[in-house]
């Protein structure tokens, strides 16, 4: 696992690092979910990773999600300080707690690490910098911030990344806040971090649209995995 609120913690799984992507760019499919609650879609990313063999194709998923507060596999339920009516919904990822909404651009990278010839923190790295950059095209400068992964603006976490690789393949993914109700986070300690600010794009003068956002951040992941993006169907969610 690889959390925003904690170090990189994998199932054993040798992969090689590489910084740079494949000169020949590989197949990534790119299904747009619209917004779904979330357990659906976190049941079929651990389906999709248990089954995939090293033919399946990589895929990007791009999503809002129903409010729901979810606590990583080391979470603490001291952070969850006064959820009311939203749900909490204990993961297979790892850190605290955070929350996803609507106006949330949440993105789930089903990637073989082992195919792509990276580790867990080059694939954090490479998450990262495409938020960043992504950040630059709006006039806004991210940062990363030492020990803590993510995307900050002036101290205020504007996306948050948790990651669980297994079988060398990765899943869970990034959630960047755009246009949405930040109130939720008041309602516990993000990442298990009394105080820790949070913001969005849309605060900073970029756009508000969660699909306008993912329409110019997919490319740059593209850029930076050596992926060539095509368009496919969402998955059947069961009900």
């Amino acid at each position: 696992m690889v959390s925003s609120c904690g170090g990189p913690v994998v199932e054993p799984e040798p992969v090689i690092a590489a910084r740079f992507p494949a000169a020949v760019p590989r197949p990534c499919l790119v299904r747009a979910l619209g917004r779904q609650p979330y357990e659906p879609v976190w049941r079929a990313m651990q389906a999709m990773t248990a089954a995939r063999d090293a033919e399946t194709p990589d895929e990007i998923w791009w999503l809002e999600h129903d409010p729901v507060f979810t606590l990583g596999q080391a979470g603490r339920w001291e952070h969850v300080l006064l959820p009311g009516s939203i749900p909490v919904v204990p993961v297979d990822r790892g850190g605290q707690v955070t929350y996803h909404g609507p106006g949330q651009l949440v993105l789930y990278p089903l990637i073989d690490l082992r195919r792509l010839g990276i580790g867990p923190r080059e694939l954090v790295f490479r998450l990262e910098e495409a938020v960043i950059a992504l950040l630059r095209d709006f006039g806004i400068t991210g940062e990363r911030k030492e020990g803590a992964p993510g995307v900050y603006v002036q101290g205020a976490k504007i996306m948050a990344l948790g990651l669980r690789i297994r079988r060398g393949a990765s899943y869970h993914g990034i959630a960047l806040n755009v246009n949405m109700d930040l109130e939720p986070f008041s309602r516990i300690n993000p990442c298990g971090f009394r105080g820790l600010r949070v913001t969005q794009v849309l605060d900073w003068g970029g756009p508000g649209d969660v699909a306008d956002v993912a329409r110019i951040l997919l490319p740059k992941l593209a850029d930076l995995f050596g992926f060539q993006l095509e368009e496919a169907p969402p998955p059947r969610f069961p009900r």
